[in-house]
């Protein structure tokens, strides 16, 4: 296993305080803020550590505050319902005493019923196309010294981005999206809520994407500011996260400060396994 991957390992892997209460820590990285990913992914492992039957099928949450990366983040689970079928969790997030993350998730014992699905896009595969280090190779040199040193350390999720740095396709009805493969860096155990976690954290990774770079933006600006203001997941199928998978996004909508982007999560086999919608606030200053 990459380091980068037993990291985010250690980093979803919450102390149990007492009963219903968890605690998370932040990797030793220079950020302003704790990555969105990363604080969903943590609240979902609170959540199913308080659940003995079932898998994850939907999560809902919010951002409510920007949590501090110095600190530790304390997780309160409220055991809404155990049905016999469904089974229902409510999670906040605490810092300095104050709520920074809502999560709610409902979990469904496996069941059989009708199916249908779109298809997935027809992409070239993640062996075709440059990894993330490659992608942004011809750009490093000239980007700012910490822009530099984050993209030049190791990830825990191997990124291949169909469209080139900078740029997205066009649906007919003129919707910018942006495709792109990914995967753990390595072997993960077979829990499946690890998976689910793995994948929750990078859903937050490049979705936003698809609302600015349209309009001639990127993180890097000054004039930039983004940030998540909630998440919702749908998780359809079983899957593996240490296994290729198409993270095909769109934005439809950006207006009055906010941008709404979706995605769907296809396996290598076609199979649609995730489906994730998110609204992120992003200013011109």
């Amino acid at each position: 296993m990459q380091t980068a991957l037993c990291n985010l390992l250690n980093i979803l892997d919450l102390k149990k305080i007492e009963e219903n209460y968890f605690q998370g820590e932040s990797p030793k990285e220079d950020r302003q803020r704790v990555f969105g990913g990363q604080v969903a992914g943590q609240a979902l492992v609170a959540a199913g550590r308080t659940v003995y039957k079932g898998t994850v099928h939907s999560l809902h949450a919010y951002f409510l505050r920007p949590g501090d990366p110095a600190i530790p983040i304390l997780y309160q689970v409220d055991r809404i319902r155990d049905g016999s079928s469904f089974t229902t969790r409510r999670v906040v997030a605490y810092q300095h005493g104050k709520a920074i993350f809502n999560l709610s998730a409902s979990f469904h014992i496996a069941e059989q019923g009708i199916a249908h699905q779109p298809s997935m896009p027809v992409v070239p595969s993640p062996q075709e196309l440059p990894t993330f280090e490659e992608r942004m190779a011809p750009w490093v040199n000239n980007a700012p010294t910490k822009r530099q040193e984050w993209i030049n350390q190791p990830k825990p999720i191997d990124q291949r981005f169909v469209e080139p740095l900078g740029t997205v396709s066009w649906t007919d009805n003129k919707i910018p999206i942006q495709r792109v493969w990914m995967k753990a860096d390595g072997a993960l155990p077979d829990d499946p809520l690890i998976h689910a976690c793995v994948v929750v954290y990078a859903s937050d990774m490049s979705l936003l994407n698809s609302a600015i770079v349209p309009h001639g933006l990127s993180w890097d600006q000054d004039n930039v500011m983004a940030a998540s203001l909630d998440h919702a997941m749908w998780f359809h199928r079983s899957f593996r996260a240490d296994e290729w998978f198409l993270y095909d996004q769109e934005s439809p909508n950006a207006f009055g400060a906010r941008a709404l982007a979706r995605g769907h999560i296809f396996s290598e086999n076609g199979d649609l396994i995730v489906s994730v919608v998110q609204e992120g606030l992003i200013r011109t200053i």
